[in-house]
């Protein structure tokens, strides 16, 4: 397996995706958690913590996808970072820790299958750079 791979077009659009979605996630949780709390039943303090962690992430997907090859453990991490995301969406609403209204639960949901579905794309279009890197 190749250590570094050039940024094929499908992973650097699927990267650029997960920067922009989660750039505006990060947005509206730094901005709008106030708001948030009333309509989801989720603290403040809580969205706005998940939003400022985003915005490092957010940093480092689009400078990874800015790139014209990448380190294959980079992009592994950045995959193993969405899937950890995803379990921590649902472990928050199964775990009992919050008690969020229907509308709270769905946009964690929403917001878990999105990350996760960004993981799989990455981890496909990173198999086939590295795939196409090696033939």
């Amino acid at each position: 397996m190749a250590n570094v791979v050039p940024m094929s077009r499908p992973l650097r659009l699927a990267l650029l995706a997960d920067a922009l979605a989660s750039g505006a996630t990060a947005a509206l949780l730094i901005a709008g958690a106030g708001v948030l709390e009333r309509w989801l039943a989720l603290p403040t303090a809580l969205m706005r913590e998940a939003g400022l962690v985003l915005v490092p992430y957010v940093v480092l997907v689009a400078a990874v996808a800015s790139r014209p090859a990448t380190p294959v453990a980079t992009v592994t991490a950045i995959i193993a970072i969405n899937a950890a995301w995803t379990a921590a969406s649902v472990l928050l609403l199964v775990g009992g820790w919050v008690t969020p209204t229907l509308l709270g639960v769905a946009f964690v949901m929403a917001q878990a299958i999105a990350v996760g579905a960004f993981g799989v794309i990455q981890y496909l279009c990173l198999r086939q750079a590295v795939g196409s890197a090696t033939a």
